[in-house]
């Protein structure tokens, strides 16, 4: 009975031991989810579409001199195809967003067509939640820190209402596209609390321009899977060029129309 013990325990063992050789392998061997990819690559495209009508937008209203403490933020909405950009600011009890200029897209494919509100368009509801939103988020964002240089704001409609808000560094040099140093946070649909963060990257590159250049390459240390902001930094940056990541486990590939490709273990591509 003894010895049958002892055989009984070896031989479970040596199951045991198969059993977790086989675990680790799938682990080591399996590949990221191919959904995922897709969904940060499409996040990372409306991104970088909220940049480009922001910044022009901006540029469009800041042309007319819009009188001191009226324009408090900035709010991209997309409508189809295209994007609104709203500027105003909440009201004092923050239970409307004041409209001052609405910004759309003009005929020569650029958001410098300037609507002008006289009297404030009020709004309750969805400008009004996305404000807040940001407010809070920006105010978690800036605690306690200091920094020596601007940070654009971004927002998007996330699943049953909540709201994704970017804090992402501004380029301080032309033709100069910065990439990292920047944070995500995950905010109830009213706007009041802050669900999650996620810092997508510590550092700060500033990518300074070279001649020649056929592509970019970068490792990530936060997670094995690229960011939506590495999808935007690809799409902003010009001229348009790939952009290679390397993370812990997994090699990709970011294509100028943002597509997002997995090349294979890192160890494998770059060698051990």
């Amino acid at each position: 009975m003894g010895d049958g013990e002892v055989l009984f325990n070896r031989s479970m063992r040596k199951f045991f031991i198969f059993i977790v050789s086989v675990l680790w392998a799938v682990s080591v061997n399996a590949q990221p989810d191919t959904d995922k990819l897709n969904e940060i690559a499409e996040r990372g495209r409306l991104l970088a579409e909220y940049d480009t009508a922001a910044w022009q937008a901006t540029d469009a209203v800041k042309a007319l001199l819009p009188q001191e403490g009226v324009v408090k933020r900035y709010i991209a909405l997309k409508i189809e195809e295209d994007w609104a950009v709203v500027f105003g600011h909440l009201d004092e009890q923050k239970k409307r967003f004041l409209i001052y200029y609405e910004v759309t897209k003009s005929d020569s494919g650029q958001y410098t067509q300037v609507k002008i509100f006289d009297s404030p368009k009020e709004d309750t509801d969805f400008y009004r939640r996305a404000a807040k939103a940001i407010e809070l988020a920006l105010a978690k964002f800036n605690k306690g820190k200091e920094r020596n240089r601007p940070y654009n704001v971004a927002l998007l409609p996330f699943i049953e209402g909540k709201w994704l808000v970017y804090f992402y560094p501004a380029p301080i040099q032309g033709n100069v596209w910065p990439l990292g140093g920047d944070v995500r946070y995950l905010v109830s649909e009213n706007g009041q609390r802050i669900l999650g963060k996620r810092i997508m990257h510590k550092t700060i590159l500033e990518g300074l321009p070279e001649d020649n250049v056929v592509s970019g390459f970068h490792t990530a240390v936060m997670d094995d899977i690229p960011e939506d902001t590495d999808v935007l930094h690809v799409l902003a940056r010009k001229p348009s060029i790939p952009e290679y990541i390397s993370t812990r486990k997994y090699m990709y590939r970011i294509d100028v129309d943002g597509t997002i490709k997995y090349l294979g273990l890192t160890k494998e591509v770059l060698g051990e």
